[in-house]
């Protein structure tokens, strides 16, 4: 069965890091685009970053570009995203996911696989 698990999120001040992990199980991952995505509260889940299955193609948000790093391990069947610079905006669940299909995306709904989420707070 094919499972996406993140970890890494937790408190941090406005200005701070946080490194997510998104451990992917039961098949492997790695021809697969894998995304990151954010939902706060009362808001529909957003695009953040994503990357082709090889790497070498990478999308962020304008939110975040410059501040985030999207990354993957394909030999771990990890991708990372890298937070620098964090904003009280930056608040929210965030989400890993895979698609099945080589083109990337930056819509929720062309997704596949999704992990449960990790929290990232960031306070001021």
């Amino acid at each position: 069965q094919e499972q996406l698990v993140e970890s890494g999120g937790g408190l941090v001040q406005a200005g701070g890091s946080l490194r997510l992990s998104c451990a992917a199980s039961g098949r492997t991952f790695s021809s697969y685009p894998m995304g990151w995505f954010r939902q706060a509260p009362g808001k529909e889940r957003e695009f953040v970053s994503a990357l082709s299955g090889g790497g070498g193609m990478r999308y962020y948000a304008d939110s975040v570009k410059g501040r985030f790093t999207i990354s993957r391990d394909n030999a771990k069947n990890t991708v990372y995203l890298q937070m620098n610079s964090l904003k009280p905006e930056d608040t929210a669940v965030y989400y890993c996911a895979a698609r099945r299909f080589t083109i990337v995306t930056m819509e929720p709904a062309s997704y596949d696989y999704w992990g449960q989420g990790t929290q990232v707070t960031v306070s001021s």
